[in-house]
């Protein structure tokens, strides 16, 4: 257990490491600049209150995808555009967001369109495999067996192939 100005320091480094995760996760849910913002937040937030609970048993960055994804996942699949904020303390003010760079995103559009058309887990799928995870990672973010990890992503990789060349 870490003491309280510990546990924020060691947050704050985590995720000024890891931010990227976020902003791929928010893309991947999000169309606009706004949207991706309070996603990102929300998020950021979300891992926040969980991060006590954090016991080190995966890597923060399979946690982070985790949270992340079920923050992504339950937000809009209710189709809840706007979220609610929580008031939260000065940590937050020490975690500053790097800008993201919208322009170079486009040159994925592409691929993003098709994804847009898979389902959420299907998705998330996609983007952890995208992330170079091993099955073991995945199946241990998304909660489900490695052998079922491999199959949906077979059957999505051959989705995606009738999407992009019909």
């Amino acid at each position: 257990m870490y003491m309280k100005s510990e546990s924020e320091a060691l947050f704050v480094k985590q995720l000024k490491e890891n931010q990227n995760i976020i902003h791929k996760i928010c893309r991947l849910y999000t169309t606009d600049e706004d949207a991706h913002k309070d996603l990102f937040q929300e998020i950021t937030i979300q891992l926040w209150k969980a991060f006590p609970n954090f016991r080190g048993d995966s890597k923060f960055t399979t946690w982070a995808y985790r949270v992340g994804l079920n923050t992504a996942i339950t937000l809009y699949r209710k189709k809840k555009r706007s979220i609610d904020t929580i008031e939260f303390d000065s940590t937050f003010h020490k975690v500053t967001q790097d800008d993201y760079n919208f322009e170079e995103e486009e040159k994925l559009k592409l691929l993003y369109s098709a994804i847009s058309e898979l389902n959420d887990i299907e998705k998330a799928l996609v983007f952890l495999y995208l992330e170079d995870k091993d099955y073991t990672e995945i199946s241990e973010t998304l909660g489900i067996s490695e052998v079922n990890a491999r199959v949906k992503m077979n059957r999505v990789k051959g989705k995606l192939k009738k999407i992009l060349n019909p």
